[in-house]
Parts: structure tokens; sequence; C-alpha cells
């Protein structure tokens, strides 16, 4: 009979320690896919770190289901047919129920049109802006399940008009990266800029990776313009912008967002740059925003200044806190969750440790939850898209210093004038 006992305890501990380890083994996947190289990867290796400091944050609060938030990341390349290749055995293979990415348009819509709004899979892009994405949803075309936490370039390229204008840019040439967001951020900014009187000399689109845009350069600085629009990414863009000043072109740019890149200022020299303007995508202070820009370096290396840092921290904390709410990994229920993460009548929930504990706690009651993320609080149309503020930013001795701001509702109002 003691035997029997002593192997019935033995079994139980056993059994218990196997259970133990199948808890900490425990793991829901999130797809992530980033530009981690090519001319994107400054925003893609940003991106990644702060989805990965996100879920970080939530596994320390408890997890989500039991388990903890994993990232599966591949590396899109910054090339449409990688990244269609790697969502697709993410969603196929893997079967995650949320794919993060890309970070710009022209790898996020093909993974959308391709890959996740067919699977019905739930897909956060951090920073795609082109109005293309919001067609696609009043289309019909992406099932319900794109968001994204960045305004699209439908706003941005107005605000950018008029910061051109006030900041004396009467007569630009422009260089555009030839894909889906140069070519709507740069037709939604000169419908503006001509309609509030300012002059296009010349726009000359660029196929991304050439070795030297010379002859682009060259060709945007007939007409003799007082300054350059420069619609590209760090990497590009600072080839083109030191072939500009090498060639004798005035050194006098606006810049798109992301652009305010401290290796794209460190590759063109600041010296340089010094009447170099720029608008982005703005924020909404928070208590999330200075967790965030407190923590982040610590954790990855990476200043939280870097392009698409932020948002990327808020496409990860809503995708494990929507999972938490929609208490499964169904991605039908995962996408009806998101709203509920941003629930205006909830409690206020801010990035962090003690903040995520705090929202998977009332989760856990059934309470309604409103977090309030490091760019601020937003809510979600039914395209998916959020409405926030624009930062207009100027360069000035190597560093991006903010020089004002335009609400949503200034840019509307301006919109209505223009057209």
């Amino acid at each position: 009979m003691k035997k029997t006992f002593l192997k019935l305890t033995a079994a139980m501990l056993l059994a218990g320690t196997a259970s133990t380890a199948f808890a900490s083994d425990c793991k829901v996947a999130v797809g992530l896919v980033m530009e981690l190289t090519g001319p994107a990867g400054e925003y893609g290796q940003a991106g990644a770190k702060s989805v990965e400091m996100a879920f970080r944050d939530i596994n320390d609060a408890g997890g989500v289901l039991g388990c903890d938030l994993v990232a599966d990341t591949r590396d899109s390349q910054s090339a449409s047919n990688v990244a269609v290749d790697a969502a697709t055995q993410l969603v196929q293979v893997k079967k995650v129920p949320v794919v993060i990415g890309g970070i710009i348009s022209s790898i996020s819509i093909p993974i959308l049109t391709s890959v996740t709004a067919p699977a019905k899979i739930v897909q956060i892009s951090p920073a795609s802006s082109s109005p293309t994405l919001t067609t696609l949803g009043r289309e019909g075309k992406t099932n319900g399940i794109f968001f994204r936490t960045i305004t699209s370039d439908a706003l941005q390229g107005v605000a950018a008009a008029k910061y051109a204008i006030d900041s004396g840019f009467k007569k630009l040439a422009i260089i555009q990266v030839n894909n889906d967001f140069g070519v709507n951020m740069v037709a939604e900014f000169s419908r503006a800029y001509k309609a509030l009187g300012g002059t296009i000399v010349s726009v000359t689109p660029y196929n991304e990776k050439q070795s030297s845009y010379a002859s682009e350069v060259t060709a945007a600085m007939r007409g003799e313009p007082d300054g350059l629009y420069l619609v590209s990414t760090p990497v590009d863009g600072a080839t083109i912008a030191r072939t500009w000043i090498s060639q004798g072109g005035v050194q006098k740019f606006l810049l798109n967002d992301g652009m305010n890149s401290p290796d794209f200022i460190e590759s063109v020299g600041a010296e340089y740059l010094n009447e170099a303007h720029g608008t982005s995508s703005g924020t909404n202070p928070t208590p999330s925003t200075e967790y965030f820009t407190k923590n982040y370096k610590d954790f990855s290396g990476i200043e939280p200044s870097n392009p698409a840092a932020d948002r990327s921290y808020d496409a990860g904390a809503i995708a494990g806190l929507a999972i938490a709410i929609a208490g499964s990994q169904d991605p039908a229920k995962i996408k009806d969750a998101i709203s509920k993460v941003v629930d205006p009548s909830g409690t206020p929930i801010y990035a962090g440790k003690e903040e995520f504990a705090k929202a998977l706690k009332l989760i856990g009651e059934g309470k309604p939850i409103k977090y309030e993320g490091v760019i601020g609080p937003v809510t979600f149309d039914q395209y998916g898209d959020i409405t926030g503020p624009f930062r207009l930013w100027k360069i000035k001795d190597g560093k991006v210093e903010t020089t004002g701001e335009m609400t949503t509702d200034q840019v509307n109002e301006l919109r209505k004038k223009i057209n």
C-alpha cells in the first residue's frame, strides 16, 4: 500500500511538472512581415523591435490565453514578391491569426490583396499610409480585416502642401519613389500645393535600389526650383539628396514622413540639411508616449524617434490585447475585438507591464478598455483608418525639431477650401 502511494505521489508530481512545462512552453504566435533589409530596412528594424517590446510587456503582465505572445518575424527585403511569399507561409503553414506589416504601402498592399484578405486574417500595418488601402476597404476588397496605426496620405499630402507654402517653398521640383506610396503622396500634395499658389516645375519618378540617380536629379533641376520635395526612403533618399547637392541643387528640402531619420541625416550630412522641412503622422502625447520614449532605446538599441517605432509598438499592443479580448485565436473574433481595444467608453489603459496587467484584469472581468497608445488615443473607422494630427518638423544641427502641428480638423477644413 505504501509503495502504491509513493508511486501515485511520484506520478502526480511528474504530471504537475509536465503541466508546468507545458504552460511555460505555451505560445501564441503573431506573424510579422517587416522590411528588415532593403531601402526601408531602417523602418522595419525599428518596427520589429517595437512589436517585440509590446509583446514582452504584455507577457510580463500575464500573457494572453494563458500563453506568451511571440513574434514570428519574416524579412520582406522591401520587395513585394518576397513579402507575399513570407505572408503566405505565415498564414497557410504557421496558421497565425494576425499579421503585422508591412511597413511601407508597396509591401502591405500585395500582402492584403494576395494573402490576408482572401484568408480573412487580421492585418495591421504600423506605417502604410497609401490612400489605396482606404479605397480597397471602400470597395469591399479587404473583408474588413485591415487596420493601420498611421493616417492616410490623402490627409498628409494636404498638410505637407500647407507647410511648404508657409515655409517659403514657392517653386518646387519633385523626385518621388515610383510606387503606390510615392504616386499617391505626390498626387495629393500637388493638387493642394497648386491650389495654395505653389508651382511645380518638374515631377521625376525613380525606381528603387539604383546605384545612381544622376539622370533623375538632372531632370528635376530643370526650371530652377527653389527647393526639392523628396518623397523617398532613407537609403535611396540619401543617395538622391547627395547627388542633388553635388550637382549644385539648392539646399532646401521638403521631406515626407519617414525621412526624419538619423541614418538619412548622417548619410547626407547635417550641414546640408539645415533648411530641410517635413511632415509626418503626429501624436497626441499620453503616458504611453512617455513610457515608450524612456524605455525603447534600452530595449532595442534604436532611438525612439526612429520612423515607425512608436506606431509599431501600438500595432503590437492592439494585436495582443485584441487576442485577449477575443479569448481565442479565431481571426474573426480578433477582427471584432480590435475596436474593443480602443472602446471610447472603456477604462483608459497605457503602455507598459503594469498598465497591461490592469487591462488583462478588466478584460477578464468583462469590462471595456480604451488603449491610449504611444501615438495617442485612436479609433478605427469602417475601413481600418485612424485620424490624428500631423507633425510639422525641421532638421537643425542634425536633430529633428518639431515646429508645429496641424490637426485633422484643420486639414479637413483646408481640403474643403481647395476642392
